[in-house]
């Protein structure tokens, strides 16, 4: 008989419908356990079982997730919430020694993501384009005067996520205001063009992308895909595998690209679900069932491209009530 496949999924907060998704695809075949460090995680409620767990600053809180792992036989872990990832990352071969496998790339690769600074650096290295982007006022306001950018452009935490603490600014004046009051900014050049979104899985067997879904971003809310129309692009599809093989990513991925005058400019990468997946899965490009696959110790057919062009997500508020 087989052996259930458990998955665990970290920080579920609001995300309900990955929960979700895990849930269909493992029907008599495993379960979903989630945790969050709040009962008032909405997710939580949408799997089979779920713990309520320190935060994830607090001592002990990776033996809380360890013993869950061992506790609830769980085959595949992942997170939610960048903070987590680089903890996974880091300490990946304690849950593989327990029988888990963490659905993260390498915590050098996953570090690389969350140092905008130092993402950018890399990819003009490896020749790929990007916003240009500045971590030394005084270069920026030498290449404004030479006229290689111009205002407005945007200061934003080098290590940052959820479009927090991110300002468009016009003038010297604001980009002094914000270096004087905050540490570890950049200033990001503006991208007047259409901005893209890109689920990527890399096959954890294999090493290779197999699944690639792109859409074309409406609408955007606290950094998140609101609504977004899926495109396919054999140029865009090219350059990610490109920068995937590059920078050695594994499992899910999601991309931030911009066009600019018929070019596709990289702008960042999140080694995680995007808040915007539920478009690809509902237009068939299904990586939970790919995770499940890798887990059972098989490798996933390429399907890059495998869906519909012109299909639109658009994002709307549901209630979850729970009677305590």
């Amino acid at each position: 008989m087989n052996e259930d496949i458990n998955i665990l999924i970290l920080s579920c907060g609001t995300r309900n419908k990955i929960v979700q998704y895990f849930k269909k695809e493992l029907v008599g075949k495993g379960q979903v356990v989630a945790t969050d460090c709040s009962e008032l995680a909405p997710a939580l409620y949408d799997a089979n079982k779920h713990f309520i767990v320190p935060k994830m600053d607090e001592e002990g809180y990776l033996d809380t997730i360890l013993s869950i792992c061992k506790e609830s036989n769980i085959k595949g872990v992942f997170s939610l919430i960048d903070s987590e990832l680089s903890l996974l990352a880091e300490h990946k071969q304690k849950f593989i020694e327990i029988g888990t496998t963490p659905i993260v790339s390498d915590y050098d690769v996953v570090e690389l993501c969350f140092d905008k600074y130092k993402m950018y650096k890399f990819l003009v290295k490896n020749e790929f384009k990007t916003i240009r982007s500045y971590m030394d006022k005084e270069e920026f306001y030498k290449d404004i005067e030479k006229e290689v950018i111009n205002y407005p452009v945007f200061v934003k935490p080098v290590k940052g996520s959820a479009s927090i603490n991110i300002n468009k600014v016009n003038s010297k004046e604001e980009v002094e205001v914000l270096f004087g009051q905050f540490d570890n900014l950049m200033i990001q050049e503006f991208m007047n063009g259409i901005e893209y979104g890109a689920d990527v899985y890399i096959d954890m067997i294999s090493g290779e992308p197999v699944a690639m879904f792109t859409k074309e971003k409406i609408k955007m809310r606290a950094g998140e895909t609101d609504k977004s129309v899926s495109i396919k692009d054999e140029k865009l599809f090219r350059l990610i595998g490109k920068l995937v093989k590059k920078a050695r990513f594994k499992g899910i991925i999601d991309i931030d690209i911009f066009k600019v005058n018929g070019e596709y400019y990289i702008s960042e990468v999140n080694p995680r679900f995007g808040g915007g997946y539920p478009h690809g899965y509902e237009s068939g490009v299904n990586i939970p069932k790919m995770i499940i696959e890798n887990i059972k110790g098989n490798k996933n057919e390429n399907v890059i491209g495998k869906y519909e062009e012109g299909i639109y997500m658009m994002k709307y508020n549901e209630v979850k009530i729970v009677r305590k």
